[in-house]
């Protein structure tokens, strides 16, 4: 495991107590990004998306199933894949845990991919999910909410992540991950947030774990990582 500092049980404490006053303020800084968040101001949408779902066509004002709010995860799973991304699977893998709790606060959750939904039907029974997600690949919505981009737009310098990216279609890909906020009032869909990148790392759940775990996250070799189906057994 490499050299690592040792100490004594009072060493260790004075250490962690120190630490603590940093990850307080971690905390009362996040506390107010989070009322900042509430605080954008609301954009109302002009087009009436439509997705593709295992029941048929259905829209951004279902997918609230008559809730007054919704968050969408932009899942990476572009039409020609065969299989979703392995970093969107695996934040995918605590969205049923608390879907129950957000649904009985007001909060839809769902997902969205370009991929056809027969596809995406597939993939969630392969990986035993049950959470809404649906097909955006007749409409614009991926690429409005940049996600998603062309050959051309990746060519000429896209942005992503409110930054235009390098204009190299190798440097940037077609699909990108991330997630969005919507609220609903009467029939009005507005648009509150959306994060890109680390931005959505909080919702990573694997990544909380591994921050506190003694050697973190070791993001310089990822060649561990699978999807949760694939790992030896």
């Amino acid at each position: 495991m490499g050299a690592h500092t040792t100490g004594t049980r009072e060493e260790w404490r004075k250490a962690r107590i120190e630490l603590l006053e940093a990850e307080k303020e971690l905390t009362r800084r996040g506390d107010e990004l989070a009322r900042k968040r509430r605080e954008l101001p609301w954009v109302p949408l002009e087009q009436d998306y439509r997705f593709d779902g295992p029941d048929g066509e259905t829209s951004l004002h279902d997918l609230f199933g008559g809730r007054s709010q919704l968050v969408m995860y932009h899942f990476m799973f572009g039409p020609d894949w065969e299989a979703g991304c392995p970093v969107c699977s695996s934040v995918a893998d605590g969205f049923d845990g608390i879907r129950v709790h957000l649904e009985h606060h007001d909060v839809a959750l769902a997902a969205v991919s370009r991929a056809p939904a027969e596809k995406l039907t597939a993939y969630r029974k392969r990986m035993g999910w049950s959470f809404p997600w649906v097909s955006s690949g007749g409409s614009s919505f991926n690429f409005d909410f940049g996600v998603s981009f062309t050959q051309e737009s990746a060519a000429g310098g896209a942005e992503y992540n409110f930054r235009e990216m390098p204009a190299d279609p190798g440097v940037l890909p077609l699909e990108a991950h991330g997630m969005s906020a919507f609220a609903r009032e009467d029939d009005t869909v507005y648009h509150t947030y959306s994060a890109y990148a680390r931005g959505c790392d909080a919702m990573w759940s694997m990544w909380q774990w591994l921050d506190r775990a003694p050697l973190g996250r070791n993001e310089q070799d990822m060649t561990w990582f699978h999807r949760h189906d694939e790992y030896p057994m």
